[in-house]
């Protein structure tokens, strides 16, 4: 077992790869499973169950959340106190796993931060079953996922050595069974909220979580060493002093985050107002079959996996007979295409409006196949961009950096996502298009005005500039 954790090239026992990879895929897995099942369900949760008269009554400490809401974001609606609340929680997301990070790099390790972390978030999931243990079950599941999330993929790097080529592969599987997650959870959490029992849809997803923890535990010997664990920084290289071109390039990436947040907000609408607006907008029924209007979040995830392999292909076809474009080029690309996808909405809207009838799902496709292509070329890509552009000995915490953009952009999305019903919906989507086209039209400017910081070509120049602490 010592030769698998060690993640030696001899060890090929799961499909080439370190047997760890195959139980830290399917723990992840399950742990996704029980997480989009549970995002999905959040909004349609709230507006139709929970925040309901006889409902919300029951929420232990709920009186003194929507204060907090209400301070935060203003004057509450039901729509918009369910839009705050799940988009509140998916923001914090993107902040809990530094803390958990730092308890497995300096406490207690990463096996045993992931093992709490799964154990929380099973006890959470259960807890958002019941109306009275609501809040606690969000609280528990956001340090759940803190200590879970980061510490695992960690893991999955530590499988092999720096110089293994399988890395990248590997690191592609355990993606793509967070992908399957994501189309498969939405279908049966989804389901059975909506056709059987609200709280019967977290308890599939507290099953996964259960299923995921259970297999972690079970494949621990077939994980890696614990990297020592340093608590004190006196040992660690000097990083070298940073030059005015590094400075420059720390403020650009730094003030670029509010305008990515506003690129994203269409795309993270996909599991707040646009489930909401899509139950009466779309014909969903067919064969006498009302589908549930969570599928919709299946089919993006299918969708994005689709166009992903597509935007690849056509880059790399693209590079081949021309010069391919830099990164900050691709995202100003991205996020003019995935614009369009509201603006579709905004059509459908108008001919829901106007006939006064649910359209055909072909447009409910429209929108997810030029979202999804557009943020293929925004995400990843922008991770990219942060990556390389980030000064000597900054990388780590630019990449840290960049992600702040996912939690700003939540936070916006849910102050707009309650604004549903106070507009016309054709406004309330072309409002999107105006948002995302203005990050648009910032990012095309900053990319010609401070191509001599974000191109690949850039040189550093500039006398070093000593670096803060």
């Amino acid at each position: 077992m010592a030769e698998a954790a060690q993640g030696g090239a001899s060890d090929r026992k799961f499909i080439g790869h370190p047997v760890g990879l195959g139980w830290l895929s399917a723990s992840e897995f399950w742990e996704r499973f029980a997480y989009y099942g549970m995002q999905t369900l959040l909004v349609l949760y709230l507006t139709h169950y929970l925040l309901q008269p006889g409902h919300i009554e029951q929420v232990l400490g709920f009186d003194a959340f929507r204060r907090l809401i209400a301070w935060v974001y203003g004057s509450q609606s039901t729509m918009a106190l369910a839009s705050n609340t799940a988009q509140l929680y998916a923001a914090l997301v993107y902040v809990t796993p530094l803390a958990g990070g730092y308890i497995a790099d300096r406490l207690i390790g990463r096996t045993a931060t992931v093992s709490i972390g799964a154990t929380v978030m099973v006890i959470g999931t259960f807890l958002l079953a019941l109306n009275s243990t609501f809040l606690i079950g969000l609280a528990f599941l956001l340090f759940g996922v803190g200590c879970f999330k980061g510490n695992i993929a960690s893991q999955v790097g530590d499988l092999y050595r720096i110089d293994d080529p399988r890395r990248a592969d590997g690191f592609q599987i355990y993606f793509m069974g967070i992908q399957l997650a994501v189309i498969i959870s939405p279908f049966i959490c989804g389901t059975l909220a909506q056709k059987v029992d609200w709280h019967l849809g977290f308890v599939a997803a507290g099953v996964g979580m259960v299923l995921g923890l259970a297999i972690y535990l079970t494949g621990r010997k077939h994980f890696p060493p614990e990297p020592l664990r340093k608590r004190s920084d006196a040992a660690a290289p000097e990083r070298p002093p940073l030059t005015s071109r590094d400075w420059k390039a720390v403020i650009l990436l730094v003030a670029l985050l509010p305008v990515l947040a506003l690129s994203i907000i269409g795309n993270q609408q996909i599991f707040d107002a646009y489930l909401v607006w899509g139950e009466k907008a779309f014909q969903k029924v067919f064969f006498g079959f009302d589908m549930p209007i969570t599928w919709l979040v299946s089919m993006d995830a299918f969708v994005s996996a689709v166009t992903m392999v597509g935007v690849i292909a056509f880059w790399r076809w693209y590079g081949k007979r021309w010069k391919e474009p830099d990164e900050i080029t691709k995202i100003v690309i991205g996020v003019a295409i995935s614009s369009l996808g509201p603006l579709v909405l905004a059509g459908c809207a108008m001919v829901a409006d106007r006939t006064h009838h649910p359209v055909p799902l072909f447009w409910a496709l429209g929108f997810h196949l030029l979202n999804d292509i557009g943020f293929a070329n925004v995400l990843p890509v922008g991770l990219a961009l942060y990556s390389r552009a980030a000064p000597k000995g900054t990388g780590g915490t630019m990449i840290a950096v960049y992600y702040v953009h996912l939690f700003i952009g939540n936070l916006l999305t849910g102050y707009l996502g309650g604004l549903l019903g106070t507009m016309p919906n054709t406004t309330f989507w072309l409002m999107h298009v105006g948002l995302m086209g203005i990050a648009a039209v910032i990012l095309l400017v900053a990319s010609f005005a401070f191509s001599s910081v974000l191109s690949p070509e850039a040189k550093e120049t500039g006398a070093p500039v000593a670096a803060t602490a």
